[in-house]
């Protein structure tokens, strides 16, 4: 496979992590086509092996969001902002401290999001309590999930 392919398979990829943060966008399928594409075009038995368990944790995920209550946004005060902090802190925090640190700068940049707002530290937590409750672990769930896929690809294509 080209290096300009596993750039767009890379470029599709990364648009699916940010598609899970925006509401609507199907971010967890564009992960997953995006590694079929790759597994396609590289069909070494580590690529297929990646796009099966990328499957069956894509399957994982989106079972458990179904047991998840439902997303309610009306009155939380969720913002862009928000929402960037929490889905870099994801993103910072799995680089970081493998696997466990995508939870962790998941949280922390909701909480940071809400610490810049003037109302302090409690409101910030009561805040930040109130957001994970409502949609935070939902989302949290799909990040993660296609988190470690990127992170599976992104071993498999330097290991090999």
């Amino acid at each position: 496979m080209g290096v300009w392919q596993q750039l767009l398979v890379a470029l599709v990829l990364v648009l699916g992590l940010f598609g899970v943060l925006v509401p609507g966008v199907p971010g967890p399928w564009l992960v997953w086509a995006g590694v079929l594409w790759w597994s396609l075009q590289d069909t070494t038995a580590a690529a297929w092996w990646l796009l099966a368990g990328a499957t069956a944790v894509l399957l994982f995920a989106q079972a458990e969001v179904g047991r998840l209550p439902a997303r309610r946004l009306r009155g939380l005060g969720v913002t862009r902002r928000m929402v960037v902090y929490a889905g870099v802190g994801a993103l910072l925090g799995f680089v970081l401290v493998p696997v466990v640190g995508g939870v962790l700068g998941y949280v922390g940049g909701i909480y940071l999001a809400e610490r810049s707002r003037p109302a302090g530290h409690g409101a910030a937590v009561a805040s930040t309590r109130a957001v994970m409750r409502a949609v935070g672990t939902s989302v949290l769930v799909e990040l993660y999930g296609c988190l470690l896929i990127v992170a599976g690809w992104l071993g498999v294509v330097l290991g090999t």
